[in-house]
């Protein structure tokens, strides 16, 4: 009997699984933090983006080219990396369960198994260049094949998502001796969860 409830509530489950989609508002596609870290710097205070092409057609965004780090940290500074989705309820930005982080996104950008693989480090072209360097290490040109990128969400259970949301991208440098650089890049992309089915 146990064996055949539990049965049931997996079927159950699986069957509400939901794909949600984030429909930009903002065409530039990365904004400043609303409530950053202190001495905290853009995406565009990071990043020459000059010869980055970015182009939006419906739920699809195209880039291709190359993006150069301008990001004032040391070569020797160690990369921690967080990505957080973040919900605005009744005037507020409110955490989601949606958070990613890693201590060392430098030695993990091109782990497959990691979402920003997934998304955005498999299509850098000279990996073997920024596996040396990085983005802290100043001039450092991350170069894209041609990609396509959709922001969504899938096979999430439970709560639907409604309403607005952000994704808050945060890069801190620490120095040899582990102490943080005070130029943290952070940066939001945010729009409108769409449910997809």
């Amino acid at each position: 009997m146990w064996r055949t409830l539990l049965l049931l509530i997996v079927i159950a489950t699986s069957s509400w699984a939901t794909d949600y989609e984030l429909l930009l508002e903002d065409p530039d596609i990365f904004a400043p933090c609303t409530e950053g870290p202190p001495g905290s710097i853009g995406f565009n205070e990071a990043f020459n983006a000059d010869n980055l092409e970015i182009n939006q057609d419906a739920d699809i965004i195209h880039v291709s080219e190359n993006i150069t780090a301008t990001w004032d940290v040391e070569s020797t500074d160690r990369i921690s990396g967080r990505f957080s989705v973040m919900h605005y309820n009744r005037g507020s930005w409110e955490p989601t369960l949606f958070t990613m982080a890693t201590p060392d996104f430098c030695a993990a950008m091109f782990d497959e198994n990691l979402s920003w693989y997934k998304y955005w480090t498999q299509y850098i072209s000279n990996p073997e260049e920024i596996k040396e360097k990085c983005f802290n290490t100043r001039g450092t040109v991350l170069m894209h094949k041609p990609f396509d990128l959709q922001l969504r969400l899938t096979d999430i259970r439970g709560t639907s998502l409604k309403g607005r949301y952000k994704i808050v991208c945060t890069f801190e440098a620490f120095d040899e001796n582990d102490v943080p650089r005070k130029n943290t890049i952070c940066f939001e992309i945010r729009g409108e969860a769409e449910k997809l089915k």
